[in-house]
């Protein structure tokens, strides 16, 4: 065969193997990366060498279908408009490229049906694992995932599922957090602060309004329901919920919001009905996403690292599917 008649149809493994004088395994091992199977650094180079010669792409879906595996990693989120799940989405395909994985993200709302539709797309498409921020979804539900064979890594919160349940879980201390952040703002003399608290029923939101009445108790102070308002995390209910906390006979002089996004809309609602930051209302974040920085003046905010939690959460994942992680749920505290 000529070299001409190799590029008009697709170039194969076998294609590969006598170009760069190999076997066809060898073509294999090199593409697997697989660690336990060295390749001697001069044939890695040619094989890489005939490769890129001959534009050789792996055929995916025939590799699967021999596997019974895809190579992908599916990665359930509630809001991939929200900055913080495009920073974890790229944590886990960082961890991810460096096995030969792909990622495919499923965007949920933090609507059960969605969530259970993002779950049953990624079993019909016969990813290798499952990476879920589960808002409503239950626990006894992906053990019926977990059985069909797929591992599975949540981004919930401090002990989620059962510690039988081969599912690990990644967490930040949501509570801790919005103590924190509350904290700061009684530190700096604010008694009366409201919160934007987020949609009600779901994790992130119950736990950072336990963590707000916290650091009230903590002052001998108890809420007050009028300062609490809630919201979807996303710009807009954070403006709509200001506007209103900013209307009362008393308004607060500080408000937490449950996340960066609804900060950015306390502020813009604070600036229409002429407040001014920081000098007569205090503001203050969760997340710490990137465009934190850009409004003027630049939100206080709790960090929460959304890359590294990707990057670790990809990590568990990947000892589970190569059979190092233990037969139990390992809970996991990300700072």
């Amino acid at each position: 065969m000529t070299d001409a008649q190799t590029r008009k149809r697709r170039p194969t493994q076998a294609d590969v193997a006598r170009l760069a004088a190999v076997s066809r395994p060898v073509v294999s091992y090199v593409l697997s990366g697989d660690p336990l199977v060295p390749v001697a650094q001069e044939t890695r180079r040619r094989v890489l060498a005939a490769i890129a010669e001959l534009g050789y792409v792996p055929d995916h879906s025939a590799r699967s279908l021999r596997r019974g595996k895809t190579s992908t990693i599916a990665a359930i989120i509630p809001d991939i408009t929200n900055p913080f799940y495009p920073a974890f989405i790229r944590g886990i395909q960082d961890i991810a490229e460096g096995h030969g994985f792909d990622v495919i993200a499923y965007n949920t709302d933090g609507e059960i049906e969605k969530e259970r539709k993002g779950l049953r797309a990624a079993l019909a498409g016969r990813a290798d694992g499952i990476i879920i921020t589960p808002f409503r979804v239950p626990h006894d539900e992906l053990e019926a995932i977990v059985a069909h064979g797929t591992a599975v890594v949540t981004l919930g919160q401090r002990v989620q599922p059962p510690r039988t349940l081969p599912v690990d879980n990644l967490f930040v201390d949501n509570a801790a957090a919005a103590r924190a952040a509350v904290a700061y703002l009684i530190e700096r003399g604010h008694r009366r602060i409201g919160m934007v608290a987020g949609k009600e029923g779901t994790p992130p939101r119950d736990m950072r309004v336990r963590g707000y009445a916290e650091a009230l108790a903590q002052r001998g102070e108890t809420v007050d329901r009028l300062l609490v308002r809630a919201g979807d995390f996303t710009v807009d209910a954070g403006r709509l919920a200001a506007a209103e906390l900013l209307r009362l006979p008393e308004p607060p002089t500080a408000i937490f919001a449950a996340n960066d996004l609804m900060a950015m809309g306390v502020m813009f609602a604070a600036r229409a009905a002429g407040f001014r930051i920081p000098d007569n209302l205090a503001v203050v974040g969760l997340d710490d996403i990137p465009a934190a920085a850009l409004v003027e003046p630049p939100l206080t905010t709790i960090a929460q690292y959304p890359a590294q939690l990707g990057r670790r959460a990809a990590e568990l994942m990947f000892d589970r599917l190569n059979g190092a992680a233990p037969a139990e749920s390992r809970q996991i505290e990300m700072p």
